[in-house]
Parts: C-alpha cells; structure tokens; sequence
C-alpha cells in the first residue's frame, strides 16, 4: 500500500488536472460503465458514498445489522443511523424504500436474481425503441460479465413452493431463474488470494451481504476490472451536485480562476470538487435524483418530466411464520453449517419464482441471520388472519430462548406492472428527497395470492403496513426519444431543455433511473444491460470530443494481477483544518441581502487569488480558504443563490497600502433560473485613530454584486454595491460553533494580524522603489515651455502640446479649441510620463491642443507670499492671455481644473479678471465656486493647525519633502509634527506621511499605480508651498470661494458664468465631498439656465486619484472629453427643469464621526495645554 503522503499528493495532482470521467455511484449502472470507460483506455475515477465492504464486514446478528442502518422518517421529519449505512430506509407517508449502498451498490445486499426482461416491458410505449437493436448482446455482456449461474439443486423453500405454488396462485407458471452466484465448488475462501470468489454455502444470509464472498457483486467483476485498467476509485465521497465549469467565465470576469479546463465540476460537498469532461450519475433512483435536484437549484436546467414516471417496480413484501411446512427460511450461522447437509440448507435467498398471467411474480425468500425478525411480526405489519397475531412474535422468540422447536417462516416478494406514474420531488427547505409511489391496479390480487399461500402453509400471514414496500426503484429521470417524454435520451445523455432536443454536453445518467416503466421482475439484469446500452455510446462519445482536444486513445491491456481496491475518504486526509460559519446581512443596491457562508480554511486545495490584488506577504494558509453557502437576494432571484466557488483571505495585504488588512471574499453565485452572479466583498481594516473603527470594519463587508453577462448588453450593466454586515450574535456563533483540528491556532493568528494592524501598526511591506530608466521607458509627446510674466511681476510658466492628429485631417473637418489644464494645490494631476494614460494624451488623440499651466503653487515657482486669490487674478488671466495670443482673440479654450485650481478659475471668473467669452467650457474635479469637505479635515481647519504651522514656518513658508534636500530645525518640527497627525491611510513612503500629514490624503492609494506612487513622491513634489493655507482655511470654514480677506466677493456675480460646466465628484471620499459639485451643479442650473451643466460622481475615487488613478481613462477621462465634444457643438440647452431634491451623496464620506472629533479637539487643548505650562 503507498505511504499516506504519497497517496494524498497523488490525490491532490489528481484533481488539479481533472479525469476525461467521472463516475458517481457503483451499482448496476455505474460500474459498467466505468469498466467500459477504463477498458478503452479512458482515464476514470469511481466516486462511491459508501465504504467498500468485504466478505468478513457484513452484519452477521441482529445489534450489527441495527449499526448499518440509515432511517429517515418523513412524517417525523428526523434521520438517525450513519450516513453511509449499508442500508438506507426511507420511510414516507404509507410508503417504504430501501436501497443500499456500499461500493457494488445493491449488488452487496440483494439476492441476486438475473432474469431477463420480460417481452412485456419491452413492448411498453414508454420503452425507448433504440434500446430494442441490441439488447440480446448487452444482456448475453452483463450475464458473462457477472458469471450468472442456475441453482444447481433444489432447496427446502423451492420443493415447497413447487408443490404449493401453481395451484395456489391464479395462473401461473416456474419462471426460468439465474443469479449472479459461484456455485461451482464447495470451498472454503483463501485468504491469501485477494479477489478471488467463494463458493456458495447456502447459508440463506445474501440480503445482508454474503459473508462467504460468494456473491458475484459488482466490486468483484466489473470495478475489479476497471480498477485494473487504470480506474481511480474513490470511497466514502458523497457527491452532493455538478456544475458546468465556470473556467470561460472566470476568464471573463478577471476574477475566479481555474487551473483546468474540464467542461464539469462534481462537487462533494460546497466547496471540494473534481473536475471532469464527463460525467456520468449512477446513484440511484433517490441518489441521483438528489444530486440532479441539487444541481438544478444551482442552475443547471433538466426536463419538465425530472422526477416523473417514478416506478416501484409493483413491489410488495410480507412475512409468514408459524408456519408448520418444511420452509427452512433462517438464515445459518457458520456453527450449522456442519450439522446440516448442502441441500437441506436454506440456500440462497430467493431459490424459485413464479409468475401469473395477471402480470405479477411471487417469490419465496429466506430471512438472513442478521435481520430481527420481531420487525415483521407486528411491529412494521399487520397480520392476517387478525386472531392473536400480535403475540405470535413475541411468544416465538421465548420458544427460541427456551430451545424449543420453533416453527417455519419465509419471506414472500411481489412484482408486478404498476402504472409507473409515481414522483420524485425535493424538499428545499430540509434538502430531503420526497416521494409519492405510482398506483398498482394490482395489490389486491398480490395480497389475494399471499393469503392463498398462508391458507396452504398454514401459520400467520405478516403484511406490510405501507401501501408501497419497494426495494426495485426505476425511474425518474426516464429514458425516451422524444424531450418532451423523458429527461434523458436512449443513450442517457441528458436532455438540455433550453436547446431541444439537444444533451448536456458530457453530462450522463446510467442506472435504474433511466428504465420508464416497471419490469415485473428483479430488474438488476434489465439494469445492467441498458448500463451496457448507454456505456457503449458513452466510450465513443469520449474518445471523440478527446479526440477533437488532441489527446489519442488506446486500448489498455488487461492484466490478470491481483489489484486492491483503495480505501479513499474526503474527511480524512484531505479535511479542512478549521470551518467557520457566518452569516451576514445588509443591504445591495439598496436591497435587503443576506449572504450564509461556511467557510473552510486551510483546504487540500486552494484557488488562486486574483493577480490584480498583488499580496506582498502572503498570509498564512490557515486564513485563506474556499467557501461555500448560499445568499438570499430575493430581489434579483427568488430562490437562494448558491456558492459554487469561492475563496477567502483573511488577511489580504495590498503592497500599495501596506497598513491596511483586507479581508478579500470572492464568490460565484449560481440561481436555479440558471444566472451567474458574482459578489465580490472585502472587509478594510486601517490603523485610523488608534483602532476606534476596528470592530465596525472587521465586521463590515462592502460588496459589488454583479451579473455574470451572457449575450444581452443589459446583462453587463448590472452592477450593484452595497454592505453585509455580521451581528455581535452571529459572531459570537461563528466562535461558538468553530469545528476543526487547529481552530485554537487560526484565532491566535486572526488576532495576531488584527494586533498587528490596529495597535503596532507595523507595515507588511513597502513601496516598491524604481530607478529613473524604468520610470521613463514610455515616450510622452514633445512640448513647449512658455515662461510668462504675470500682472503682480511673478513668473510662472504654460507647457504645451501640440495635437497628435493629422493637422490636414483637422483643417478640413474642423479645428478644435485648445484645453487650459490647471493643476491642484502642488500635486501633479495631468502630467504624468510614467504612466501609459493621462488626460494629456487623451485630449492630444481627440485633436484638442493642450496647455499645462504651472502657476505660483507648482514646485517649480514656490512663492512664500501668495494667496488662491493671487492664482485667479494674474496666473490663470497670463496663461490665457498667451493662448489668445498665439490664436487670436475669437477662439475659445477649455478650461479642465482640480481642487485648489478650481478655486482659482471660479475666482478668475466671477472676479472679472476672466471673460466667460473666451471660454468654450469648465470642467471640474473635486471642485467648484463651493468648497465642501469632509468632517474630519473641517474639525483639522477649525483648529488652529494652519497658524501654529505657519508660525513654526516663520518666513519660508515652503516645506521641503525629498529626504535629499537640506531641511531647517523650523520645518523639520513640522514635519514632524504631520507624521504624527491622524489619516486616514499610512503609507511607508516618509514624503507622502508628510504631505498627507499636512494636507490630508490626496488619494485612495490602492486607485494608484507603484509608478504613479514613486514618480509623485520622489520626483515630482521636491517641496511643498504652504503660503496659500491661511487663505485655503478661510475657504474651507466658509464652504465657498471667498477673498482674502474672507469676505464673500464672487459667489454675487453667476452673471459671469455665462458658460456650459461639468463637476466631477470622487464616490469614495477623502478631502472634497460630493456635495461640493451637487450646490455647483444647482447654483449653475439656477442661475445660467441656457447653458448645459452636468454633475457626475465617480464611484470608488477619493480626490486626485479621479485623475491619476489606474482607472481614470475609462471611469473619468470619457466624461470630460464628452462635455467637450458637446460645448464644441454649440454648448447651450433648452432650460432644464431644477430639480430641488435632496443629494443622494450627501453622507458620502464622513469617515469620523461627531464624539471622535470631540475627543479629537479635547486632546488638543490637552496638548497645548501640556506645551504652554
């Protein structure tokens, strides 16, 4: 046997790559067919929800048998025994059905009788005629394959019921008999030879497993020789659904990957799978039906007629006893054998049948050892005649204790033609299999011939409580030609009903659930020959699409050595180590959402992340992992939507924001109206204001839940956000309920992480650093510097790029105005060499010449004496003026500017220093003639920061930031000072903790490139110019543009704004909220109605980053570019109607709340305070 490690590093490759099959179930149907598979050369793994069972495991008395029983009582609603008990009982209304299962399937514990299909089903209407061409051959396979074997004598029950029978039951006759048994010799099992089978003992114990391995079962013929042409077979696996693979869509949506390219996934729980180009379902009736109910609330579509023409095959059951006849119908113990003859030994099970005309078979069989006959002397049956019945089983077994003679007893089984119209439903809500039996015009003539029988017998008749006692399931997935008919066509491949008459593609059922109509006999025969039906299409059907793939085929030679079958199970070496339930709610899209996750970290096998989150340090696998579950999100689908892959790192680490933990969720959805969703969610966790938000960021997921799109372009729009947030009670039962080998291990490492980010806050990684030749590998289009003089003598300067487009191509269309770009406080927002789009380049491939206006604020012309006001009245007035000039003075120019540039135009403007009319159009980011921010940068402007900063400055009121660059004690302090002011985002790059210390954070550093990061901090800001602050303050505190001086001297003048305008607002605020573009929007509506004005807020963008963020050119830059085009046009609308409603941004943004500023402001007058005294 190989080593353990070995074994589940084998698994583990093994599933990675897939199998070309997958076969779920070993019985009648699923061993054919992985052996037919396997011996074309075909690689197969064998799934089996039960153990594999050998001759020495069989119950042999009465409390064994009770521990290898599984009852579920629908009316009670409850279940009780081992799942994968040799026996499962389903117990329903006035009905009962027992299947088995084990590898072999009900080839372990039924009697064996192979009898070939009576003319009568065949001829049934329901019959698929494609199977009539060559069923002789495959039943002449399936007899070969399973050594079937006459009796070679007659035993106590079959002299009996020859003589008794014929009479007794209304036109009948001997039907001809086989089973599947070795009677060949009379030998005790060698133990010392693996495989080999015994011979037949006649000890009447086969329905309760032979324990002489004389059954030809399944596991001994067809798995045998599957597993010795190369089938992996695989044990104690339930496989709970199959899913197409989800590896195109994964590819789609750049976010679910797959290392395979199988067309299935057969999931064995919610979140371990195989995946496999075939599968094929051969569970069952209940087992199948159950994996393709599940299957289909996961979106895979079936039939209408799933689940209909279920059949019981006309089976009843009843017990006789007391009865004085020779039956001899117990089973023996191997301490009898050697005081009883072969021949007056019970023998097999069921030894005779006989069939009526009426079209129904009676069979006498004998009671195993193992099965407590106190079942069926009144506690399952009523007896008949009704004298005193009752008692006979309990007086019978004090005549056993005492060593009395106890009486004879058999067991009799009816089968017949039921109307086969029986159902197969599933219960969402407890995911149980429901079942209603079909109609049996014949019980009464079946009961009828029973007590016939116990009339000539003598003793007491025992009947079967239910009204259905059926071990023969058929149907349910019918096989037929037509769609309409059946679920499945002749050769088992399902029926799409989406694309009639087209299949699945790869998606097969080959068992009992295929047969339409009743047989009248044993079915394991009609069974295994349809197996071999749908098996032979199967290989072929293999091959060629293997074929297509570019993958050969042959044949492999069988090899005639001793091959054992491995005992795998997916709860053991491949258990997760820890699994954690939870359960959030909240609201998507404004809609009520609840997301119920198990969570299974540590798995045997792991997903890859996306490459867009690129992880510095990768956390420990016990935080990461897959999950399953389902969400509630009733608006968009009624019935749940179920997980079908997702992944988990609970501590996610984005080199761009090293400070910050994320908690990454991504997850596939999948409704039964067969959509695909996918949410993706992630828990920010920040070091802000010494951990007073870590529990409401730990226990908050902000979500984007979108459609997976198909064809439809209404499909892709679809995409909607929102939060999920965890209770305090459904945390506390996540912790309670915490299942796993190491979850003491896993909560020592969560809270590691969380101490790790909220209270050391030390970083997980840094900022990459770049040398100056990898920065400028991308060519940026040549400029010119114009230096200009403005009307207050200073010197500034205006960059300018001559359009990219064919200039004849222009002249004979028409020539665009040129664009004015005017930057915000310092920063650099259009300029951006390192990156291969920017709103330069943009306006340059539209056509428009572009001008990049340098004023007093940029690094290059510091000034330690100026104000915003001075930028509006001489800068921004020098740099148009030098456009007219070299245009002349009819064009007209468009105006794009950010934050404090904004400012400046609007005071150029609405102060007369500007005409409305040379411009063609105003476009705004974070910006406008309101200036409105966040509550956390207005408690920072209240308090004397500005002028205790400005006095530290003293007379050079510029701040260098390069470390390179020589620095006073005076601004060292200060900068010392910013480090320590509270942000809302730390950064491990010291000259972006100063500026965001000082001015606040520019941007959501995870919208920004490591390109962008480095060339801004260290090469584009060397120093930042502070004299305009005392006049910013002013700004901020009024909420408006104001002089100097504070007084309000341009808000008056809307007439100056005779202009078309765009605002442009970041979603996701860090300085500038929403509603700064929202009263500019209504103000410009309001008072220059005759003019186009749009507002548009950006989800996901803080403040500079609605320009230099990774996405700008396709989230922000179409919106400019479109104002534009539309002022070129001519600019003007009819008069819109204003709307007065209220901004549906209005609380975007507010990241402190009012007692922290409170106690933000205390710690000040405490600090001041501590300075002074």
């Amino acid at each position: 046997m190989e080593k353990a490690a070995e074994v589940v590093g084998r698994f583990v490759k093994e599933e990675e790559d897939g199998y070309d099959a997958v076969v779920v179930g070993s019985g009648y149907g699923g061993s054919v067919a992985a052996c037919r598979m396997s011996m074309a050369g075909i690689r197969v793994c064998l799934v089996e929800k039960g153990r594999r069972w050998e001759a020495k495991d069989f119950p042999t008395n009465s409390l064994e048998i009770m521990s290898d029983v599984r009852i579920e009582k629908r009316s009670l609603g409850i279940s009780f025994g081992p799942k994968d008990a040799l026996f499962q009982v389903h117990e329903q209304d006035d009905s009962l059905a027992a299947v088995a299962c084990g590898l072999g399937g009900g080839s372990l514990v039924n009697a064996g009788v192979m009898m070939p299909t009576p003319v009568r089903a065949r001829r049934n209407s329901k019959w698929p005629k494609e199977w009539e061409k060559d069923w002789e051959i495959f039943e002449a396979s399936a007899s070969a394959m399973m050594s079937v074997q006459s009796i070679p004598v007659k035993f106590p029950i079959a002299k009996t019921m020859e003589e008794i029978a014929e009479p007794e039951i209304e036109e009948s006759f001997q039907s001809p008999m086989k089973l599947s048994m070795n009677f060949s010799h009379e030998e005790q099992l060698d133990s010392t030879k693996p495989n080999q089978t015994g011979s037949c003992l006649a000890c009447g114990n086969c329905l309760s497993g032979c324990p002489y391995n004389a059954k030809n079962s399944t596991d001994k013929n067809y798995i045998d020789l599957a597993v010795q042409t190369g089938c992996t077979v695989k044990t104690g696996c339930q496989v709970l659904f199959v899913v197409k693979n989800i590896d195109d869509i994964g590819k789609e949506e750049g976010k679910i990957s797959r290392k395979t390219r199988r067309r299935w996934l057969v999931f064995f729980n919610e979140t371990d799978y195989i995946p496999s180009d075939f599968v094929i379902i051969s569970a069952g009736v209940f087992g199948t039906a159950e994996i393709l109910f599940q299957s289909q609330m996961r979106g895979l579509k079936l039939s209408e007629r799933f689940g209909c023409g279920f059949s019981c095959n006309g089976n009843n059951v009843a017990y006789l006893a007391g009865s004085p006849a020779p039956l001899g119908a117990y089973g023996l113990d191997s301490k009898q054998f050697l005081k009883i003859p072969f021949q007056e030994r019970p023998g097999p099970s069921i030894s005779s049948s006989y069939t009526s005309s009426l079209g129904f078979t009676i069979q006498g069989a004998v009671l195993p050892k193992a099965f407590p006959d106190l079942l069926f002397k009144g506690i399952t049956t009523y007896g008949w005649p009704s004298r005193y019945w009752f008692l006979h089983g309990l007086i019978e077994k004090i005549g056993q204790i005492l060593g009395l003679n106890s009486s004879q007893a058999m067991v009799l089984n009816a089968m017949g033609y039921d109307e086969s119209e029986g159902k197969i439903t599933f219960e969402k809500e407890t995911n149980k299999i429901c079942f209603s039996p079909p109609y049996d015009p014949l019980l009464p003539r079946k009961i009828k011939a029973f007590q016939k029988l116990t009339r000539k017998l003598g003793g007491v008749l025992f009947m079967s409580r239910y009204r259905s006692t059926s071990v023969h399931l058929l149907g349910g997935c019918n096989a037929s030609s037509n769609p309409s008919d059946g679920v499945c066509n002749s050769n088992g491949q399902v029926f799409d009903p989406s694309f009639p008459p087209s299949v699945h593609p790869g998606l097969y059922v080959c068992d009992a659930s295929l047969i339409p109509c009743s047989v009248g006999v044993n079915p394991c025969l009609t069974i295994a020959t349809a197996a071999e039906h749908v098996s032979n299409h199967l290989v072929q059907d293999v091959l060629k699409y293997r074929t297509r793939e570019g993958v050969v085929f042959l044949g492999k030679t069988v090899e005639q050595q001793p091959n054992l079958i491995p005992q795998w199970k997916l709860d053991s070496s491949m258990k997760p180590t820890v699994v954690i339930k939870e359960t959030m709610t909240g609201y998507v899209g404004g809609m009520p959402c609840s997301a119920y996750l198990k969570m299974k970290m540590n798995c045997w096998k792991q997903n890859e992340f996306d490459e867009l989150c690129q992880v510095m340090n990768e956390s420990h696998q016990l935080l990461r992992g897959k999950v399953g579950g389902y969400v509630v999100f009733t608006s968009v689908e009624k019935d749940k939507l179920y997980i079908i892959d997702g992944d988990i790192d609970m501590c996610g680490v984005d080199h761009r924001t090293p400070y910050t933990q994320y908690m990454h969720y991504r997850l596939l959805l999948s409704a039964s109206s067969g959509s695909r969703y996918i949410l993706e969610g992630k828990k920010i966790m920040n070091p802000y204001l010494f951990a007073l938000y870590a529990w409401s960021e730990s226990t908050t997921m902000q979500v984007t839940f979108k459609k997976v799109a198909k064809n439809s372009s209404a499909d892709q729009m679809m995409v909607l956000r929102g939060e999920l947030r965890i209770s305090t009670t459904e945390l506390l039962k996540s912790l309670i309920s915490l299942e796993g080998n190491r979850k003491g291990k896993f909560v020592f490492l969560l809270l590691q992480n969380l101490f790790r980010t909220y209270i050391t806050r030390v970083p997980r990684g840094y900022h990459k650093d770049f040398r100056l030749s990898d920065l400028y590998q991308r060519h940026y289009p040549e400029s010119t510097l114009h230096d200009l003089k403005t009307g207050d003598g200073f010197t500034i300067s205006c960059r300018q790029w001559k359009s990219s487009k064919n200039p004849w191509m222009l002249e004979e269309e028409r020539k665009l105005n040129p664009v004015l770009l005017v930057n915000g406080h310092s920063m650099e927002s259009f300029y951006l060499p390192t990156e291969p789009n920017d709103l330069i380049r943009a306006l340059l491939e539209e056509g428009h010449e572009t001008w990049l206006l340098q004023t007093r604020l940029h690094p290059l012309h510091p000034s330690n004496n100026f104000t915003i006001e001075d930028i509006g009245r001489f800068d921004i007035p020098a740099g148009i003026g030098k456009i007219l000039e070299l245009h002349g003075p009819s064009v007209k120019i468009h105006l794009v500017a950010h934050c404090v540039g904004g400012l400046a135009i609007h005071i150029a403007l609405m102060g007369g220093h500007v005409s409305a009319n040379h411009i063609a159009s105003l476009s705004c980011t974070n910006s406008s003639m309101f200036f409105k921010i966040t509550l956390s940068s207005r408690v920072k402007m209240r308090l004397p920061l500005i002028p205790i900063s400005m006095l530290i400055l003293g007379k050079n009121k510029t701040v260098p930031l390069f470390e390179t660059l020589k620095v006073t004690p005076r601004q060292k302090l200060l900068k010392s000072i910013a480090r320590f002011i509270p942000r809302y985002e730390r950064c491990s790059c010291d000259e972006c903790e100063v500026f965001s210390g000082i001015f606040g954070n520019g941007f959501w550093h995870d919208n920004v490139s490591p390109t962008v990061h480095h060339w801004l901090n260290k090469v584009s800001l060397p120093r930042l110019p502070m004299a305009a602050f005392p006049h910013l303050r002013k700004i901020c505190n009024n909420g408006f543009i104001v002089d100097s001086s504070g007084k309000n001297s341009y808000l008056i003048h809307p007439e100056r704004l005779a202009l078309p305008t765009l605002y442009i607002s970041g979603g996701r605020s860090l300085l500038v909220t929403p509603q700064t573009s929202f009263l500019a929007n209504k103000y410009m509506k309001l008072h220059q109605p005759g003019f186009r004005h749009e507002r548009v807020v950006v989800e996901g963008f803080g403040h500079s980053d609605l320009l230099i963020g990774e996405e700008s050119y396709k989230k922000v830059f179409p919106h400019i570019l479109s104002h534009m085009r539309l002022a070129e046009d001519g600019g003007r609308n009819g008069k819109e109607e204003l709307d007065w409603g209220d901004d549906p941004y209005e609380a975007t943004g507010n990241w402190v709340s009012p007692s922290v500023n409170v106690w933000l402001l205390l710690a000040f007058i405490v600090m001041l305070v501590s300075i002074f005294l």
